[in-house]
């Protein structure tokens, strides 16, 4: 859909069908022309019931639900064209139709976009957009725009706000502050693989193809993957039918007409549909599907401390969300709150056009102006909550060539409604010209009439001042939220391996534009300047709220910066230190640059987005069979059961690119669950492992009291006091069952035990380190020979004049030279 502001107002411009919606379909036709929109859908549906002639794939040309394959490497055929086109491209084709709608040139834009797009599908959105001829572009989540629109109107303009948008093919959440007007996004969840077309899918599978199956001969088709394909692609429309029907009425036939034949069955038998639905078989089929999305947003609810009957509103986003089914069940489970004041289909295009008007003309676009208007600079606030505004006339220009400004400009404006006014007021030259206005409740336009000494009237440019009185949305107060953790790979201790670490300042849920930084991050090898084939890698990450500290493999890997030795001005050694900020802007787009304070340097670089592509049927396999194992193993039937049920989805969709990834989706969710089980597995040898080390420490220490040489080199007191404390920490520990401390907790008494009989013995492992890291020097890979071989050095100087205490403080700069693995070899310098 595409909408503009006419008047304060905002309009859904018809398509040539007259509905405000157009279908998202390209269809590439003989002549090589490109068709979009209702004329390609109907087409569509004529190829999918061609292609049961004789089930052979890769003769469409007609395309549709692009939009999940958006930002991944699928390409899909065109035999017409005699080429492949991207998600981008095609979604491209649509944004031409929908510019055409307007009969307007434009070049500024506002897109909405599902609130858990990935970055990947905002850069493909983008590159869709410039194709389309658009050179300025923000991105709006689409949650945002749908409360912006309900705002503007909301009997209420305080609490908190639910919206519930379930689209065509995409499910967000957001839970929405309202205060006096002014809008925040508190946080915000959902499932960019369900949808409407879940929906179909579901009818197709568990009510047509059943149906057939008790009267025709198809076992052949349904165990073929392709064949299975076309069949439910062909059987597609009639479900969607029966979904949309169903709507709004308690039963629906689906029916073939007698004379049509959809194909003929494996006795050569001529197939035809007639099946009747009820509401009890909608429950039934679609009940599940939604409650994926009620289960989503209950999570999202409970994680903010909040119930149903806390919210105010809850708004219904997406043509599924008129499902009776749906909405007794968001009733029951969710919030009775429910909102219709709204249209779930327009709504969000209805707010992407109010938050568009907020947004000032980019300087480097041009737009076309009358030469013989006067051009007025305007400077306004574009929404407000107060009933007051502030219109400000920075400048008056002609822009004809040899044209003269009138000697006097008389300015008044003037509320559309007719029911205020503006004074008449003299423009001053060369000075800011003021007026206060007052609003009414809702869009206000203001025309703006000039005038010349004599009273006659000039025509200006603009002609008028759209202000929205009742939410207060623009530059300096952004309301939209990161929807997930932007982060890096980082060293964990306590697990000893790497792992996902959000970034500071790009936390889930910051509203953005942000800066993030992390800083103090060491190159793991020496970059030579001008030197291309020396690099650093920075692999950039999104992930949940959840995921920090979890494997990067289940997290989705955004981008991997490359800094190379060609623009280093000089040598940067292994382990320096590296400060990196990433800065996310208005439209969720990446900007990176690395500072390294030793060569007092900073690179800027471009992020190039890392397409991915839809995994395979047997990685899917393969991956789902691991995960079956490991969870066997610790006897986790749930998830086992979880993990079947993706096995029994992954036949249905084999061959399918986007319910690959859905199923990619969804196996990492279920493998996060599963990595955070085997944790809480892991208890039983963390607790041993501590309670060893304590057990140790205890003799230790218990021997060195007996020992008067012993104890006279330490100070008891601390030693004793140390205990304690790390005894109460561990009863604490043991109490919750923190895995995480548990581990740190055995870390920090082995260094003490180590520390202790160190120094009671007379500093005698301190010496065999220092005795061993001079023995074995070349084998080590430190980061800095030349300061190692100093220090160890000035060690074995320190060791022949007897000063062994001393001996401990070399070792608190050469333990960081060494690769974290080889401090292991050495023991006790962790």
């Amino acid at each position: 859909a595409i909408a503009r502001m006419e008047k304060g107002v905002p309009v859904i411009k018809k398509s040539d069908r007259l509905k405000d919606t157009v279908p998202s379909c390209v269809y590439f036709n003989k002549r090589q022309n490109t068709v979009v929109g209702d004329t390609a859908y109907n087409n569509l549906k004529k190829e999918t019931e061609d292609a049961l002639e004789t089930f052979q794939a890769g003769r469409t040309n007609t395309f549709i639900e692009f939009k999940r394959t958006m930002g991944t490497s699928h390409l899909y055929e065109s035999s017409n064209m005699g080429q492949a086109y991207s998600s981008e491209e095609l979604s491209a084709e649509v944004l031409k139709k929908l510019k055409a709608l307007t009969q307007e040139n434009l070049s500024s834009i506002v897109i909405t976009i599902p609130a858990k797009f990935r970055n990947q599908q905002i850069e493909a959105t983008m590159k869709a957009a410039k194709m389309a001829g658009f050179k300025q572009v923000r991105l709006l989540q689409e949650p945002v725009a749908a409360a912006i629109a309900y705002g503007l109107g909301a009997e209420s303009k305080d609490g908190y706000w639910l919206v519930f948008d379930f689209g065509g093919g995409t499910f967000d959440a957001a839970l929405i502050r309202a205060e006096e007007g002014i809008l925040s996004v508190k946080d915000t969840e959902g499932d960019n693989w369900l949808g409407g077309k879940n929906l179909d899918e579901a009818i197709v599978d568990q009510i047509i193809i059943p149906h057939l199956q008790e009267k025709y001969k198809i076992d052949t088709i349904l165990k073929d993957p392709g064949k299975r394909q076309i069949l439910r692609a062909a059987l597609k429309y009639l479900a969607e039918e029966a979904k949309n029907q169903m709507s709004f009425q308690e039963s629906y036939h689906i029916i073939t007409d007698l004379d049509e034949c959809f194909f003929t069955d494996e006795n050569g038998k001529d197939v035809e549909i007639d099946v009747k639905i009820h509401k009890d078989d909608m429950k039934r089929v679609l009940g599940p599907i939604f409650q994926k999305a009620i289960d989503i947003t209950k999570g999202l609810l409970e994680r903010n401390h909040l119930t149903g009957d806390k919210l105010n509103s809850l708004i219904l986003v997406g043509g599924p969300t008129f499902s009776p089914v749906l909405r007794e069940m968001i009733a029951g489970q969710v919030s009775s709150k429910i909102d219709t004041s709204v249209d779930p289909m327009t709504v969000v295009a209805r707010g992407a056009a109010l938050f568009a008007s907020t947004i000032p003309v980019a300087d480097d676009i041009e737009i076309e102006r009358d030469p013989t208007k006067l051009q007025l600079e305007l400077e306004y606030k574009s929404t407000t909550i107060e009933m007051d505004a502030m219109i400000t006339i920075v400048k008056v220009t002609k822009t004809k060539a040899g044209d003269k400004l009138p000697k006097e400009i008389h300015v008044e404006l003037v509320r559309s409604d007719g029911a205020w006014s503006s004074e008449k007021k003299r423009l001053q030259p060369d000075k800011r010209n003021l007026f206060e206005v007052n609003l009414e409740a809702g869009p206000n336009t203001f025309d703006i009439i000039a005038y010349d000494e004599e009273g006659n009237i000039l025509e200006c440019e603009p002609d008028h001042v759209n202000i929205l009185q009742g939410i207060d949305v623009d530059e300096e107060n952004p309301i939209q939220v990161l929807p997930y953790h932007i982060g890096i790979i980082k060293y964990f201790e306590e697990e000893e391996k790497d792992l996902f670490a959000p970034v500071t300042g790009l936390e889930k849920n910051r509203t953005f534009p942000v800066t993030g930084t992390k800083n103090g991050l060491k190159t793991r090898s020496g970059i030579r300047p001008g030197m291309a084939t020396d690099i650093i890698r920075v692999p950039i990450y999104e992930g949940e709220y959840n995921a920090e500290g979890t494997n990067p493999i289940l997290n989705n890997l955004v981008a991997e910066v490359i800094i190379t030795g060609e623009t280093l001005p000089a040598l940067l050694p292994k382990g320096s230190d590296v400060d990196i900020t990433i800065r996310i802007d208005a439209s969720r787009i990446m900007h990176f640059s690395a500072y390294f304070p030793l060569l007092e340097h900073t690179e800027e670089l471009d992020i190039e987005i890392k397409q991915v592509a839809p995994p395979t049927d047997a990685w899917l396999q393969q991956e789902i069979n691991k995960a079956k194992e490991r969870a066997r193993a610790i006897r986790e039937t749930g998830i086992v059961e979880k993990l079947e049920t993706l096995e029994t989805q992954l036949e249905l969709e084999r061959g399918s690119a986007d319910g690959c990834l859905k199923l990619l989706d969804g196996l990492r969710i279920v493998l996060l669950e599963l990595e955070r089980v085997e944790k809480q597995h892991e208890w039983p040898k963390a607790e041993e492992k501590m309670k060893s080390e304590f057990n140790k420490l205890e003799q230790l220490v218990k021997g060195i009291k007996t020992n008067p040489v012993q104890s006279g080199r330490l100070n008891m007191e601390l030693v004793n006091s140390n205990v304690a404390e790390h005894g109460k920490k561990m009863e604490q520990i043991l109490r919750e069952k923190n895995v995480k401390e548990a581990k740190l907790l055995a870390r920090s008494i082995s260094q003490d035990n180590f520390n202790i009989d160190d120094i009671a013995n007379d500093y005698y492992k301190t010496v065999a380190h220092l005795l061993y890291c001079k023995g074995k020097f070349n084998e080590f890979h430190w980061t800095d020979v030349n300061k190692a071989l100093s220090l160890v050095d000035k060690g074995m100087l320190l060791l022949a004049e007897g000063q062994k205490a001393k001996i401990r403080e070399i070792f608190q700069e050469l333990f960081p030279l060494l690769p974290q693995e080889e401090r292991q070899i050495l023991g006790g310098g962790n």
